[in-house]
């Protein structure tokens, strides 16, 4: 069965080349490119990636984008910074293709201690604790791949734009009774700046998007 891997992009010229010489077999790479300054969509479409431009800013518009262009029944989604590696991407997918699992989120494992600052390690603990506490289901993680049936994705009805659209895709899948599990994939150093916690705005804001989706 063939995957479409949404990929949200925001000038990441330099990461994407890795990224996509390392998709696996039938699995078929959609950047969106959510407001890029550099040659993010130009060298995604050499590269053979089907391009997606998104004017609406925020990760959840590029990720929401992605999955409305895709054709495949299975959807996956994974940054496209070179923090994931895309050979691992069938740990996601497998469960779901067979039919084992409706949901499955990569649970991130860093391959050194300076991949992942401790403050980000903490902030993360914490909000897997309030997604369990919210939603039962036993998540270490809210990472950054993770993998669905497009239909099925689609029918949730998300609403956030911005960096609370993971977590509430955790958050509405678990109301709806699907069956959600995680899977460790490694985390790897990222290629330039996180584009949610890089910055304090940036993380001001996802803890304010994500506290609104767990109300």
């Amino acid at each position: 069965m063939s995957v479409d891997l949404v990929l949200p992009c925001l000038n990441e010229a330099a990461a994407l080349p890795w990224v996509l010489e390392r998709l696996p077999p039938g699995v078929r790479a959609i950047v969106v490119d959510n407001g890029s300054t550099d040659d993010s969509a130009a060298v995604a479409a050499h590269l053979g990636a089907t391009v997606v431009h998104c004017e609406i800013k925020g990760y959840g518009a590029a990720c929401h984008a992605g999955l409305e262009a895709a054709e495949a029944d299975v959807v996956a989604v994974m940054d496209a910074d070179a923090s994931l590696d895309p050979r691992q991407l069938v740990r996601v997918t497998a469960p779901v293709v067979a039919g084992r699992a409706d949901l499955i989120v990569g649970r991130r494992r860093p391959v050194s201690r300076q991949v992942w600052p401790w403050h980000l390690r903490l902030a993360n603990a914490e909000l897997s604790r309030r997604i369990r506490r919210r939603t039962g289901v036993a998540l270490h993680d809210l990472g950054p791949m993770r993998a669905g049936r497009r239909t099925a994705l689609l029918g949730l009805g998300l609403t956030d734009r911005r960096s609370g659209y993971p977590l509430e895709t955790v958050v509405r899948a678990a109301d709806a009774g699907w069956r959600i599990a995680e899977v460790d994939v490694d985390y790897l150093p990222r290629s330039g700046r996180s584009k949610v916690t890089g910055t304090p705005l940036g993380a001001a804001r996802a803890v304010l998007d994500m506290s609104k989706v767990l109300r």
